[in-house]
C-alpha cells in the first residue's frame, strides 16, 4: 500500500532531475514512471541524451528550451505517487535512469529507498561506473537493475566511452556473484555497428556473463539516432553521423553468438 508520511529522513534532499516521464513500457515491467537524472561521467559517442551530460541546468543555444530542474526527494515522490494505481494493476513502478544515476548516488539512494518503503516497485538503469559502496546500497532498495555493458575491449571502451571499463567490470562481477531472490540483474548491450557488434566482442561478453550466476539475462538493443537534434540545439557535434541502425537479420546473428553462453533477448 502506498502512503505519504508528512516527514521522513532526507525528504528535502535535492537532486538535479532532467525530466520525469509517465506511463513508460520500455524501462522495466508494467507501466512505469521514469525519473531521468542529470549528470554523467561517460561520453558514449552514440549517447541519445546529451542534455543529461551535466548536472547543471542547461538551455538550448537559442534559449528556447531548458533542460532540468532542481527537485527534492519528496517533490519527485509526489509525481511518482500520482500513478500508483497503474503500478499495481500492471506490475509497474518507478525507474530511475540517467544520465548516470551514480553521478548523484545519495539522492538516488534516498529516492529508491523511499519508493521501496511505500511499496512501489523500483528499477534502475546504470552503467555501474561508480563506487561499489554506493551501488550496493542502492541495489538493496532495487527490484530490477539494468546495467549497460558497452564494450569488453578496454582500449575501445576508452575510445568510444571516454573512460576505462575496469571499474564497470569489477562492479558487475560483485553484483552478479550470486543470485538474489528478490532482485533481477539484467545486462544490456546497445549494438553499435562497427563498434561493438563483432563476433569477438560478443563472444567475450557472453563468456564474461556466463560466469555470473546473479545475472538474469542479456538484452541486445539496436542502435538508433534518437536525440541527434538535441546536439544541434545545444551546439554540440554528434560523433557517429553516418552510423545506421542494424538490420533485424544482424540483430539475430548477434543474439545467436551471445546466446551460446547466456539467455539473450533482442
Amino acid at each position: 500500500m502506498i502512503f505519504n508520511c508528512q516527514k521522513y529522513e532526507n525528504m528535502k534532499l535535492q537532486g538535479s532531475v532532467l525530466r520525469i516521464e509517465k506511463s513508460s513500457i520500455y524501462d522495466g515491467d508494467g507501466l512505469r514512471t521514469v525519473v531521468f537524472m542529470k549528470g554523467c561521467p561517460l561520453r558514449c559517442q552514440w549517447c541519445s541524451t546529451p542534455e543529461s551530460h551535466h548536472k547543471k541546468i542547461q538551455t538550448t543555444v537559442d534559449g528556447s528550451i531548458t533542460y532540468g530542474q532542481i527537485m527534492t526527494v519528496e517533490e519527485v515522490m509526489i509525481e511518482v505517487r500520482k500513478d500508483s494505481l497503474f503500478y499495481f494493476n500492471s506490475g509497474g513502478g518507478m525507474t530511475v535512469s540517467g544520465g548516470e544515476i551514480l553521478a548523484q548516488p545519495e539522492f538516488v539512494y534516498n529516492l529508491v529507498r523511499r519508493a521501496c518503503h511505500e511499496g512501489i516497485d523500483t528499477c534502475i538503469e546504470t552503467s555501474f561506473y561508480g563506487k561499489w559502496d554506493d551501488i550496493n546500497r542502492i541495489l538493496g532498495c532495487t527490484d530490477t537493475a539494468f546495467v549497460d555493458m558497452k564494450l569488453m575491449d578496454p582500449e575501445a571502451h576508452k575510445k568510444y566511452i571516454g573512460v576505462p571499463n575496469d571499474l564497470i567490470l569489477s562492479n558487475i562481477r560483485k553484483a552478479g556473484a550470486e543470485k538474489k531472490k528478490n532482485r533481477k540483474l539484467i545486462i544490456r548491450r546497445p549494438l553499435i555497428p562497427g563498434v561493438n557488434d563483432s563476433r569477438q566482442d560478443l563472444e567475450l561478453l557472453g563468456q564474461f556473463l556466463a560466469g555470473l550466476p546473479g545475472v538474469d539475462h542479456l538484452q541486445l538493443l539496436p542502435y538508433h539516432r534518437l536525440g541527434t537534434d538535441t546536439y544541434r540545439k545545444l551546439g554540440m557535434t554528434y560523433q557517429l553521423p553516418d552510423t545506421e541502425t542494424p538490420s533485424d537479420e544482424h540483430m539475430e546473428w548477434c543474439r545467436s553468438i551471445a546466446n551460446k553462453y547466456i539467455e539473450t533477448i533482442v
